[in-house]
């Protein structure tokens, strides 16, 4: 009986810590570019306000072989799109991942994305110290056009 309480314990402790783990990044708004047939990549957006300072270094979807952080930059003359290994979250700050600025890219699309369907994805964050944790989000399918949630 104490071995199964103890187990009972453990799991819920578990389940507290990973989840306050996760709740130190709140994603607001998540949402995905619809895509076309043949078109291999589209952008995800969303707001991200840290709970202490911690950086965005990854995020993975099944909808496409590969999701990279990136962000828009002049160069010269040109606005240029680079990949960036990590996106600083500043504690308490609210930053935009936005069409023209900060986005996630998923590369190698699976298939074309719809309209009102929902795209898992897992962002992955790094703290001060280097712990890392992720969180799920299921991010909406907004029109070829949009520009915002």
């Amino acid at each position: 009986m104490i071995a199964r309480l103890s187990s009972a314990a453990l799991a819920v402790s578990l389940f507290v810590f990973s989840t306050a783990a996760a709740a130190q990044v709140a994603v607001e708004a998540p949402w995905v570019r619809a895509s076309v047939a043949q078109q291999h990549a589209t952008g995800a957006f969303m707001r991200l306000t840290a709970q202490r300072d911690t950086r965005l270094v990854g995020a993975r979807s099944p909808a496409a072989e590969a999701v990279e952080v990136h962000e828009m930059a002049m160069e010269g003359q040109m606005m240029r799109m680079r990949q960036i290994a990590a996106l600083p979250l500043p504690r308490g700050r609210s930053i935009a991942l936005a069409p023209g600025g900060y986005h996630i890219m998923l590369i190698g699309l699976r298939r074309a994305l719809r309209p009102g369907e929902r795209v898992p994805m897992t962002l992955v964050f790094e703290d001060a110290h280097g712990k890392r944790s992720e969180t799920e989000v299921q991010a909406l399918v907004r029109p070829l056009g949009a520009t915002g949630p």
